[in-house]
C-alpha cells in the first residue's frame, strides 16, 4: 500500500474509531452536532428569506402594477396613452385604471379601502389576481358595474360575503363626500397585505366618485425586468406633455425589498458565525486527539513517516468530521426547506394559531424557495471552514517528539 493509502486508512480509523476517551468523543459528537445545525439553519432561512423574495416579485408586484403614469387633472384619452404605453419594448401590459381612497361600510362595521377601478375587459393585466377568483368574474363585472371585489381581510372587517351590500364613501375635498351603494361579487384571499385595503370594481363606477368623471387616474403598466420599472417611467414621462408624473414599485414596497434582502443578509451572516463557530470546535476535538494519539504518532515517525504524512492523517480525519457534519446538516436543510411551508401550516392548524398575520407581515404564511447555488455555497463554506480549522491540531501533531511520546510507553 502507498503512503497516499495508509495516510488515508489512518486518518479515517483515527474519524471513526470510538476508541478515544469519553471527552474527546464527546467534544467530537458536539462539533458534528453543531455543523449540521448551522449547516441546516442556514440553508433553510436562506430558502425562507428567498421565498419572501419571489412571493414579493410575483404575488405582491403580479397585483400591483409595476409603474404608473399619472396626469394631476386625470386622464381622458385613457386608451390612446395605453396604447401608447403599451408600445414601449420594456412593457409587457398597460392598463387605465382609477384610484380611490375612502370608506366602506356594512352595517356598523366601517374600514377604510383603497378602491381601484379597472376596465373588466382587459383582465389579463391581472392575471395573478385571477387565480384567487371565481371563473367567470370578470364577466360578472361586466355585467353589473355596481359590483366590487374584496380582499378577505376587508370582507373580515366589514362581516361581509358574497351578495351582501355596501356603502361606499368617497372625500370630496370642500365638497359633500360622494356616496355609492355596492355588491359584493367576489373575496379574494391572496394571502398578502393587500387583502386587508384592496377593493376592485369597474373603472367607469370608480371615475365617476373622482373629482373628474370619464377620466381615468392614469395607467398602471407591467415590464419585463422588475429593476428597469423607475426607467422605463421616467422614459414615458420625459416623452409626454407637461402634467404627466410617474410612481413605481421602488417607491410602493422598495422598502419591503430592501428590508427582505438586509434581513437575508445580517440572518446570513449570524447563522454563518455559528457554521464558523461549530467548524472551530474541531480545533479543540483534533487537539484532545493529538494529544491522545501521542504514541500512535511516535510509533509513525519511528517508521519513517514524514512530518507531511502527519499532517495528513489528521487532516483527514477533520475533513471528515466536516464532510459528515456538512453532509447530513445540507441533506436536513433541503428537506426542512422543501416542507417548512407545509409544517408550519399543519402546526398552525395543530394549535388553532396564525404566526403570520398579513396585518403586520406582507404575506400570512411561512414561503420557501431552495435555490441550489445558495445550498452549494453554504456546504462549501463549511467544508473549508472545517479544513481550515484542522490546520492547527494537525501542525501539531507534526510537532510530536517521538523520544518525548515513548518515553512512559
Amino acid at each position: 500500500m502507498g503512503s497516499t493509502g495508509y495516510i488515508g486508512l489512518i486518518g479515517r480509523r483515527y474519524a471513526l474509531s470510538r476508541r478515544h476517551s469519553h471527552l474527546v468523543s464527546f467534544i467530537s459528537s458536539v462539533s458534528i452536532v453543531g455543523l449540521v445545525i448551522g449547516v441546516a439553519l442556514l440553508i433553510t432561512v436562506l430558502a425562507i428569506m428567498n421565498g419572501f423574495d419571489r412571493e414579493l416579485r410575483d404575488r405582491i408586484l403580479g397585483i400591483m402594477p409595476h409603474a404608473a403614469l399619472y396626469h394631476r387633472d386625470g386622464v381622458a384619452d385613457y386608451r390612446d396613452l395605453a396604447a401608447r404605453v403599451n408600445a414601449h419594448p420594456g412593457v409587457t401590459s398597460a392598463t387605465p385604471f382609477v384610484q380611490l381612497e375612502g370608506l366602506l361600510s356594512h352595517k356598523r362595521e366601517v374600514a377604510p379601502v383603497g378602491l381601484v377601478g379597472v376596465p373588466p375587459e382587459q383582465r389579463d393585466s391581472l392575471a395573478v389576481l385571477s387565480d384567487y377568483l371565481p371563473e367567470g368574474i370578470w364577466n360578472r363585472l361586466a355585467d353589473n358595474p355596481r359590483g366590487v371585489l374584496l380582499g378577505a381581510g376587508l370582507a373580515r372587517s366589514l362581516s361581509v360575503k358574497v351578495d351582501d351590500k355596501l356603502i361606499l364613501v368617497v372625500p370630496a375635498g370642500e365638497g359633500a363626500p360622494r356616496v355609492q351603494a355596492l355588491a359584493v361579487l367576489a373575496v379574494f384571499d391572496t394571502g398578502t397585505e393587500l387583502d386587508n385595503n384592496l377593493a376592485l370594481t369597474a373603472l367607469e363606477t370608480a371615475s365617476g366618485l373622482t373629482g373628474h368623471p370619464g377620466a381615468a387616474s392614469g395607467i398602471r403598466f407591467q415590464v419585463h425586468d422588475l429593476f428597469s420599472a423607475p426607467q422605463v417611467a421616467r422614459d414615458l414621462v420625459y416623452d409626454l406633455p407637461g402634467g404627466y408624473y410617474s410612481s413605481d414599485w421602488t417607491r410602493t414596497h422598495g422598502n419591503l425589498y430592501q428590508a427582505i434582502h438586509m434581513s437575508k443578509q445580517l440572518v446570513g451572516l449570524l447563522l454563518f458565525l455559528i457554521i464558523a463557530i461549530a467548524a472551530f470546535n474541531l480545533v479543540s476535538t483534533l487537539i484532545m486527539v493529538v494529544v491522545d494519539k501521542q504514541g500512535d504518532i511516535a510509533i509513525l515517525r519511528t517508521l519513517g513517516a514524514s512530518s507531511a504524512e502527519i499532517l495528513g492523517i489528521f487532516m483527514i480525519q477533520g475533513g471528515m468530521i466536516g464532510v459528515v457534519g456538512t453532509g447530513i446538516g445540507t441533506a436536513l436543510g433541503v428537506t426542512l426547506s422543501y416542507w417548512v411551508t407545509d409544517w408550519v401550516q399543519w402546526l398552525e392548524g395543530l394549535l388553532g394559531v396564525q404566526f403570520l398575520q398579513s396585518d403586520v407581515y406582507p404575506i400570512s404564511y411561512l414561503p420557501s424557495d431552495l435555490h441550489w447555488p445558495d445550498v452549494a455555497q453554504v456546504a462549501g463554506t463549511a467544508l473549508v471552514l472545517s479544513l481550515v480549522a484542522s490546520l492547527y491540531p494537525a501542525w501539531r501533531a507534526t510537532r510530536v517528539q517521538p523520544a518525548e511520546a515513548l518515553r512512559f510507553e
